[in-house]
């Protein structure tokens, strides 16, 4: 069973700037973020208790939601995020780091 969401936030085409700063401002809300599920027309990002907040009106298929995806630090691969699933929704972790050292030359 889904719980119901602490806020929520409309999408509207090429509004992207609006949704990050929703993002933005909700994740203070919520404990440390845990995953996100996209389903083809919306999204909800979970923190570790399974609260939750969503932006309805975009999901995996969509051009755009990469940036939010890439606000919430979600582990997803970019190549594939706009293909086809046959599941209700795709879920995916976040808090993602890039390596101690990944900028330096060996």
């Amino acid at each position: 069973m889904q719980p119901e969401p602490l806020a929520t936030f409309h999408y509207t085409a090429g509004n992207v700037v609006d949704a990050l700063e929703f993002l933005k401002r909700t994740r203070v809300e919520l404990r440390m973020m845990r995953k996100v599920q996209v389903w083809p027309e919306h999204l909800r990002v979970f923190d570790v208790n399974g609260d939750c907040f969503e932006v309805t009106g975009i999901g995996y298929v969509d051009e755009n939601i990469r940036p939010i995806l890439d606000a919430v630090l979600t582990s997803y691969n970019p190549d594939t995020i706009h293909n086809p699933f046959a599941g209700e929704y795709k879920e995916f972790k976040t808090g993602k780091r890039h390596p101690w050292a990944e900028d330096r030359v060996m």
